[in-house]
């Protein structure tokens, strides 16, 4: 429990002492005035109740808790607003049990599935993909901290329409290439051809036009479109050519998304296939036609109504017998509770889907699954970059690789010019640009509120200074320079005095708990992000104002040691939670 909850606590009982009251709760802050105390209790709420002018009770309060508890040192009142100065040995005590479990949360009996990443294995991850694999993990690593059981898990989109894309402009276009005789990387040899359908298939449409039909019609009509049709349902027959060739232009796929995952420092407990899920969503189609909740028009198609939802009517099968997204979806929920004792689903999923999840939930509803309450998207904004947004089928997206290369090469010019690391070996020094420049890139993607859009700055996110990676990383370096120097080894310390800007520092480290908390609740990252920089920014205030190596009194350089030395553990754990490592030199 931090010091401002003992406060709190020792309130209410004095609230309920004094004016009988139960259950009342006044905000507490921390003093940030001129005044002389650590907080300030705000004591408006109960003048209504109380028919007193908040002065007088301000000092009743005062004088109630000074009297009926061994809390504070002394305190004032300024317009109502009761100014309370705590005692030294209560910081001591406070920050001796932070140091011994500031990180110990209660287990929780819950287990949570989260979803992220969920690719599709006809093009190479993107700059959407990191914040969505990012933000996934995170998320994962936080509600893990808070006390739950997660699983990891991942839908790869390897089948339909886009797949068979790929698969077809290869067919025409690869004359046998593979990944290993270009030399390229499997998922972004794949996506080439992807794009090359895409060439071919806006020739086609062109050429259509140009004779006379509507653009709509031409699309509809285009060659390799009907093509790539063809081959969707060849493959859900079953063709054993169209089958080996998908698995061929997989396995280079999946190859390549591993090495990019590897990088990014996510991975995952659980991976699904929707060429597995999608034939459990074509069951569920007879089972909701059987109890009325799907309907079945002429022409074969099968539909739910959801006007009564405030929705749309939303088509579940096509008139062919193929699946639609919706379809698939449907069919993963369903395994995944099935195999699984879980509690909640989350899905990492961009903002451009609400729609596609608020129909998918109430549709897993109306087909009777009671779990469709525990159904959660996790919604986020889309990324941009300072010269705009991306375009997948036209081969000018932000790739995640180059961009993670960038951010490696960014951090060793960063490094070199400040001449940071120059003692280090080659070795240590590529692997400490990568983990500023992975940091870097994690930290600016994890510090805005996930509902938001965002705009990535590369360059910006890798300065030395302000709310960025690099400069939290390089604070928690420090502490472990500062250590080492010191020699440190663990002492405790009972009585010393305390000043402001340790107290500050104190009360900052008993936030984590709390912080990890609300982020699990709120399922934003952000929150980590931010909190760990208040710290930081606690932490070098306090450095400032207190020289610890050269400080005469034994007792009080122990003691600004440890305090040292707990905030660089918090400091690594909350960079944990965001998937970003430290290095002990910078």
């Amino acid at each position: 429990m931090n010091i401002k909850d003992i406060i709190e606590e020792k309130l209410s009982e004095v609230i309920l002492n004094v004016y009988q009251l139960k259950d009342i709760k006044l905000e507490i802050q921390e003093n940030k005035t001129e005044y002389e105390g650590d907080f300030t209790i705000v004591t408006f709420p109960l003048v209504k109740q109380l028919k007193k002018n908040p002065e007088s009770i301000g000092v009743e309060l005062g004088e109630a808790l000074t009297e009926q508890t061994d809390v504070l040192e002394s305190f004032n009142v300024v317009k109502g607003f009761l100014n309370v100065k705590v005692k030294n040995q209560f910081f001591i005590d406070n920050f001796r049990s932070v140091s011994e479990n500031f990180s110990t949360i209660e287990k929780k009996n819950a287990t949570v599935m989260v979803e992220y990443s969920s690719p599709n294995t006809n093009k190479p991850l993107h700059l959407g993909h990191v914040r969505n694999n990012l933000l996934g993990f995170s998320v994962a690593q936080i509600l893990k901290e808070a006390g739950y059981n997660v699983i990891k898990t991942q839908i790869i989109n390897d089948r339909g329409i886009h797949i068979c894309k790929s698969m077809l402009a290869w067919e025409k276009f690869g004359h046998g290439e593979t990944p290993e005789t270009t030399g390229e990387k499997g998922d972004k040899f794949v996506g080439n051809y992807y794009v090359k359908f895409d060439q071919e298939y806006k020739k086609e449409i062109a050429e259509l036009v140009a004779q006379g039909m509507t653009e709509d019609q031409a699309k509809k009509e285009a060659p390799s479109m009907k093509e790539a049709q063809k081959m969707l349902l060849d493959w859900e027959n079953g063709d054993e050519k169209v089958r080996a060739l998908w698995n061929e232009m997989n396995s280079w796929v999946y190859k390549g998304f591993n090495e990019t995952y590897t990088r990014l420092g996510v991975d995952f407990d659980k991976i699904q296939h929707e060429s597995s899920t999608y034939i459990l969503g074509k069951d569920l189609i007879q089972t909701g036609l059987d109890k009325g909740v799907l309907y079945q028009k002429e022409d074969g198609s099968v539909w739910c109504d959801l006007t009564d939802e405030g929705l749309d009517q939303k088509l579940l099968l096509r008139s062919d017998g193929t699946s639609v997204y919706m379809t698939q979806d449907l069919g993963t929920a369903v395994e995944r509770f099935k195999d699984n004792d879980i509690q909640k689903l989350i899905y990492t999923v961009g903002n451009e889907q609400d729609y596609h999840f608020q129909v998918l939930f109430k549709i897993l509803k109306k087909l009777g699954y009671a779990w469709a309450d525990q159904l959660f998207h996790l919604s986020y904004g889309m990324v941009e970059l300072p010269n705009g947004k991306m375009k997948s089928r036209e081969g000018t997206v932000v790739d995640a690789d180059e961009l993670m290369q960038e951010m490696h090469d960014t951090a060793a010019q960063k490094a070199i010019e400040n001449g940071k690391l120059e003692n280090l070996s080659e070795e240590d020094k590529k692997a400490s640009y990568e983990t500023i420049g992975m940091g870097a890139l994690k930290y600016f993607m994890l510090k805005v509120d996930p509902k938001k859009k965002m705009l990535f700055n590369p360059s910006e996110s890798i300065e030395f200074n302000g709310n960025t990676g690099p400069f939290i990383q390089y604070t928690y370096a420090r502490i472990q320079s500062l250590k080492t120097k010191a020699n440190y080894v663990y002492k405790d310390i009972s009585e010393v005095a305390v000043n402001q800007s340790e107290k500050e520092l104190i009360m900052q480290l008993a936030n984590y708990k709390a912080i990890v908390e609300k982020a699990a609740e709120s399922l934003s990252p952000a929150l980590v992000a931010n909190y760990v920089y208040d710290v930081v920014k606690s932490y070098n205030s306090f450095y400032q104002s207190n020289p610890i190596l050269i400080q005469e009194d034994e007792n009080k350089k122990q003691f600004l040691l440890n305090l040292s030395d707990v905030t660089g553990k918090v400091i690594q754990k909350s960079l944990s939670l965001l998937g970003i490592e430290t290095v002990n030199r910078m």
